[in-house]
């Protein structure tokens, strides 16, 4: 398999959770400065990368209409952002994809890059973004090849996220400078805190 770069890494923004916090709203959608936050997303990643797929369970169309493929779980009751990667890596023409949350609106320039650095200065299988305390699972950068161990792993009965990635040589990628990478909207409360900068105030 080639080295991830640009033109091998299809992005898939993960819309496919219940928005439970946020009072059930689809959290891609929430108005953030006028426009819906996955636009804020899918305007910082898209040169990053060679492809975009949003994983999306509800309003499908709309987020087709945002101009990019959309996929949904193939595992009814919402299990996890396991089942997104999963359909996305069965989707994607790539040999990568690189995956990051609908809710984080501030998405640094050097996301993929720093994913692939790390990976391949490490010789490793995949790579996760690091905070400089702890994982931050959904922003990985994941090759098709490991498709079988996570359609494994999820037939299995397995959910948790951090049990897969232990089972391969996980690359750890340092954004612990720019933390505010992580900082995503669950609440009411977090929207107002956003500032329209691009980070959390």
């Amino acid at each position: 398999m080639n080295s991830p770069e640009k033109n091998n890494i299809t992005a898939v923004v993960l819309a496919g959770g219940r928005g439970r916090r946020l009072g059930g709203q689809d959290k891609g959608l929430v108005d953030l400065d006028g426009r819906p936050l996955i636009e804020h997303i899918l305007g910082l990643v898209t040169p990053q990368v060679s492809a975009v797929i949003i994983n999306a369970n509800r309003n499908q169309q709309i987020y087709a209409d945002l101009g990019h493929p959309v996929i949904s779980d193939n595992m009814a009751d919402y299990q996890g952002p396991l089942a997104g990667f999963a359909v996305a890596l069965a989707a994607c023409n790539t040999d990568y994809i690189m995956t990051l949350p609908c809710d984080g609106p501030y998405v640094p320039v050097d996301l993929v890059s720093r994913l692939s650095a790390a990976m391949k200065d490490n010789d490793a299988e995949l790579a996760v973004a690091y905070d400089g305390q702890r994982m931050q699972p959904v922003y990985a950068l994941i090759p098709r090849s490991l498709l079988g161990s996570l359609q494994d792993f999820l037939d299995a009965g397995d959910r948790k996220i951090d049990l897969w990635y232990a089972r391969h040589n996980t690359a750890l990628a340092d954004f612990s400078d720019v933390i505010d990478t992580f900082f995503n909207i669950n609440t009411e409360d977090d929207l107002s805190k956003f500032d329209k900068s691009g980070t959390a105030e």
